[in-house]
């Protein structure tokens, strides 16, 4: 079934946040991005702020879909968590890093606005709950600080391919994070 026209006012969005940043967001170009008639996009989001809204919360619905526990192999040993969060990372800076991108402009436009920035500080959290509980699955001990140390290299290593290095190889780091960690 075809995208209604809010999905792809929200898809353009994130393409252009990901491609120009958030001072390129307009409506018009939202539409013209989209392939939409003028004023397609102020239909469903009648502000800028309600605009930004919905990309916020478009963003974690998309990743909640993509990244849904339940539709994962299950983690449990270290090799495959190693491999699981490599994937993962190849996924986010691969065919996702538009919405990464966006993800991570919106972070930091919205980081003094609690009320629009709350979606993506919410999905953050229950990612790390989500890497806290692979990372206790394999029997790394203090999983919390250990999920958050996790979570800060793939930040890094996101942010080093998105901004830096396309082709930086993702496993060396992992493997050696992962099994420091895991060894104590």
């Amino acid at each position: 079934m075809p995208a209604g026209t809010r999905e792809r006012s929200l898809e353009a969005a994130v393409e252009l946040l990901g491609a120009e940043g958030v001072r390129a967001l307009s409506h018009a170009r939202v539409d013209g991005r989209a392939g939409l008639s003028p004023g397609s996009t102020s239909n469903w989001f009648r502000t800028r702020r309600a605009l930004l809204a919905g990309i916020v919360d478009w963003i974690a619905e998309q990743e909640r879909a993509d990244f849904d526990p339940s539709a994962l192999p299950v983690i449990s040993g270290v090799e495959e968590l190693i491999e699981g969060l490599c994937t993962m990372l190849e996924v986010q800076t691969g065919p996702l890093a538009a919405r990464t991108r966006a993800r991570y402009a919106l972070f930091l436009e919205l980081s003094d606005d609690p009320e629009l920035g709350e979606p993506l500080r919410r999905q953050r959290h229950e990612f790390e709950r989500w890497t806290e509980r692979m990372v206790a699955a394999v029997g790394i001990a203090d999983p919390e600080p250990a999920a958050r140390a996790v979570m800060a290299l793939g930040d890094g290593l996101m942010l080093h391919r998105l901004t830096v290095d396309p082709n930086l190889e993702l496993r060396p780091a992992v493997d050696r994070a992962v099994r420091a960690l895991a060894a104590g």
